[in-house]
This record gives structure tokens, sequence and C-alpha cells, in this order.
């Protein structure tokens, strides 16, 4: 069965097709570093690490380029505030860095995998690289292009189709469109490629004079450079559709490149119902929810629970659905890598692995169409309830089925990021766990309660709760 994608251009699922197969070039809007990265963009960032990481999956050969906007205004704007009189070149890249740096260790917390290219719009504005300055020259040279007072605007008017991926008709949006005090347009649909330098902010050289690029400019530079002048996925928000994705459509159309074949958008997230706003005091950055939680794995059993175009509403109520839904896998998984994790299955045959494998199956056909997380991780608890049902059983085939079971469940949890069964605590480590509860068990034989309650009870002031079961002692680390 072929995946098939809802494409926003052409509003309707279609098979993926990629241009080279097994090659899959994949372009992601990064983020702009200006401020701690809040949940919402772990949304983002997760969608499309778990889309890649399916893609890997079915054989294909996937290069991620997730960009990095690095300057802009409000770059500038919080430079200024946290670094008033220093040089404002020097204070931007300071913010730049210091939120990007922050931007990549909340990635890490979360366990979501680096892109395998990571551009900088600076860098391809230098002097050694003035790439977004040649394609910003193209565009004049071809006519869709003009330069007005320093700034370079696009021309609306010579844009095929414009508003094709946001099902806009131009005349619409003309209606309630207007030129700002400053601009030098001739249409106020038309928006800037290049501006003129402001007095004291960062400015590089071009052909116009010294400017900075406009926003809409540094993606279609950056991900035609990086992998050609068409490629397979173009993703990002929903709220990037228009003007940003519009916009990028127009110029790179403009310059003759064909451009992105599949554009994946995914819904936004709320809070209680409620716009994410620090004003609002619902402002929950992805280093706060870890160090409320402990566990990225609920944050992003949450962002399961919803397909990726749908938007989704933050709750504590979900994040406390996430822990049992957590917990469930986990105190399996524990008891299966404890009882049965050692186990040989090479000797076993597909008739005693029984319908097992038919769990995988709809997992890849959920999968398949658009990425079905909520109903693919529904076969995830499906297996759950299967295993602990034979856990009881009397069945010959028992342990290899359990042992079957447990390789396709790492399998889902591997392209679903989840991170159960590695080390998740600095107080206690796993080793120290199993030490203890063989300690526990000595103490049982030799009659000795009291003081084998002693761990128990250590052991639960730790974080670690035992369930003595009919195979044995098992345990799950309290959330």
């Amino acid at each position: 069965m072929p995946i098939s994608i809802y494409n926003s251009l052409t509003r309707k699922k279609e098979e993926f097709v990629p241009l080279k197969p097994p090659a899959v070039n994949m372009y992601v809007c990064g983020p702009t570093v200006y401020d701690e990265p809040h949940i919402g963009h772990a949304r983002s960032a997760y969608i499309f690490d778990v889309i890649r990481r399916y893609l890997i999956c079915r054989g294909y050969k996937v290069k991620f380029v997730r960009n990095v906007t690095d300057v802009d205004d409000k770059i500038i704007d919080k430079a200024k505030k946290e670094f008033p009189g220093k040089d404002l070149l020097s204070a931007v890249k300071e913010v730049s860095n210091k939120y990007l740096d922050a931007y990549h260790e909340d990635m890490k917390q979360l366990g979501i995998t680096a892109p395998d290219v990571e551009p900088k719009a600076t860098e391809f504005i230098s002097k050694d690289n003035p790439s977004m300055q040649k394609f910003i020259t193209q565009l004049i040279e071809r006519g869709a292009a003009y330069v007005s007072g320093g700034d370079v605007y696009f021309d609306i008017k010579k844009a095929k189709n414009y508003g094709k991926l946001s099902n806009q008709s131009l005349d619409k949006m003309e209606a309630g469109a207007r030129v700002l005090a400053g601009e030098n347009k001739k249409d106020p649909l038309d928006f800037a490629l290049w501006k003129a330098a402001k007095e004291g902010e960062p400015a590089w050289d071009s052909p116009w004079g010294k400017g900075r690029p406009g926003w809409h400019i540094e993606c279609s530079v950056m991900s035609s450079d990086i992998l050609g002048k068409e490629f397979d996925i173009h993703g990002g928000g929903i709220d990037l559709i228009f003007p940003h994705h519009e916009n990028e459509i127009a110029q790179s159309e403009g310059a003759g490149n064909t451009f992105a074949k599949y554009w994946i958008h995914h819904g936004l997230l709320t809070i209680n119902s409620q716009k994410m706003a620090k004003s609002l005091g619902n402002f929950i950055t992805i280093k706060g929810f870890i160090n409320k939680y402990k566990y990225p794995d609920l944050l992003k059993l949450f962002f399961l629970s919803t397909h990726y175009a749908h938007p989704i509403d933050y709750t504590e109520e979900k994040i406390e659905e996430a822990k049992k839904e957590y917990e469930r896998i986990d105190i399996l998984m524990r008891k299966l890598d404890r009882v049965f994790g050692t186990r040989d299955i090479s000797k076993t045959t597909t008739g005693g692995m029984g319908d097992i494998g038919k769990f995988k199956e709809k997992f890849i056909e959920y999968m398949d169409d658009d990425f079905n997380t909520p109903r693919a991780l529904s076969v995830l608890f499906d297996m759950i309830s299967r295993c602990n049902i034979e856990l009881d059983s009397e069945d010959e085939y028992k342990n290899f089925k359990l042992r079957y079971a447990m390789d396709i469940i790492k399998e889902i949890a591997d392209i679903f990021g989840l991170t159960f069964l590695k080390e998740t605590s600095t107080e206690m480590s796993d080793t120290k766990v199993t030490v203890a509860i063989a300690m526990r068990e000595q103490l049982r034989k030799e009659k000795k309660f009291k003081e084998a309650d002693e761990i128990r009870r250590a052991l639960e002031e730790k974080g670690v709760i035992l369930e003595d079961t009919k195979n044995g002692v098992t345990w799950r680390r309290k959330l």
C-alpha cells in the first residue's frame, strides 16, 4: 500500500511519489530565535520528526532541512532590550545564538532528531555567499521584482495564480490590503524582498545599497540552494500558508523554479482553548513542561492523540490521560523485558505467532494514510491489551508471541520517538533498582519481611513502584 499525503496545494489526499525515489528531500520552516521555545514549537518539530522517521522506516532516504531565521525585527527588538548600548550587530548575534542554543537543548531533551542541514539566514547574505542578493537580482532581471528607494519588492501582478495555496482570490486580497508608512511599493499586495538599512541596525551589502532580506525570500533561497529548484516536501504550520508560503511559491516560480511538490501543514496549539500568550499567563515553555512533568513522552503522547493537520488544545487533564497511557506502556514493557526479553525466538514459526503480526500491518495501514497517528497509536494500545492477556494464558507459544510483540512495540515506539525502557531518572538507575529487588527477594526467602518492606518503602521514596506477580517482581517509575 503506497503512502498518501494530504497536499495543501491541491487540497486533496495524493499518493506520495518522490521525484527521485528512494531519495526524499524535505524542507521545514524552523524557528525565529528570539525567545525560549514553547510547546507549540515542540509540536511542529515533533510532527515532522515522526514523518521523517516513518519515511525512513518505509525505506526512503530522507534529506531533512530545517532553517533558522537569525535576523529579523523581533530579534533586533530583543537585542535592544537585552543588550542596551551594545553594538546592535553583535547584540543580534548574541541573542540569536543564545536562543538557538536553547532550541537545540530543548530538542535534545525531547529526543527529536537534528536536521541533516540547518541553514541560517545570515549565512546566505554574507560577502562569501550572497545567495539571496543573487536570487533577488534574478527576479528583477525577469521582471518579477522592482527597486524602490533602496527597497526591493516582488511585483504581485507578475505572479501566476497567486493565492493558489491559500485558496484566495487576488481581488479579495487587494480589497483588504494597504500600504504602510515608509513603504514604497506599487501595489498594496507587493511584498519586500530586500529592506533598506535603518540607522544602527544590522545590514549587508547589495546592488541596491546596504540592507537585509525580507522574511519570505529566506526559505526560497535556502531550500533551492540546498535541495534544488524542485523538491518533494515543504512543511510548516497552518499559520504560514498565507502570506509566507504563498509568497515563497510566487517568488520561487518567478525565478523559474518548480519548487515543492507536496505541502504539509500542521494545526496550531492552544492552551485551555486560548491562544498561548505570556500576557495571559498560559505560555508554556518546553523547559517548563519538562521541569514539571520530567517525562517528554507525555507531551509526545498528547501530540500523537490528534492528527497533525488538526488543531490541538492543551489541558492539564489531557496530560494526566497521557500519564496513564505512558504507565500502561511502561509497565508492560518492563514486564516483557525482564521475563521474556532474553528468550531466543529463532526457532519459532509464523504459525506460532498467531495474529500478532497483524498489529504491525494495521499500524502501517494507518500511518500510510496521511500519517494518522491517533489510529496508529490505538494499535499500540491494542497490542498492550493483547499482551496482558497472553501473559496469563497457557499458550505453548506464549513466550515467543510476547517477545515478537515486544519487538513490534519497540519498532513503533522508535518511529514515535518514545523513550520508555531507557534511563529516565538520575536519582536511581535501573541497575540499582534491580539490585535492590534482588536483596528484597533474598530477605523474603529468609522470612525477614520487615527488612524487605523497608526496601520497598525506600524504593517508593525514590519513585520506584514494585508489583509482585506470579511471574516475579516487576517495577515502574512513578510519574
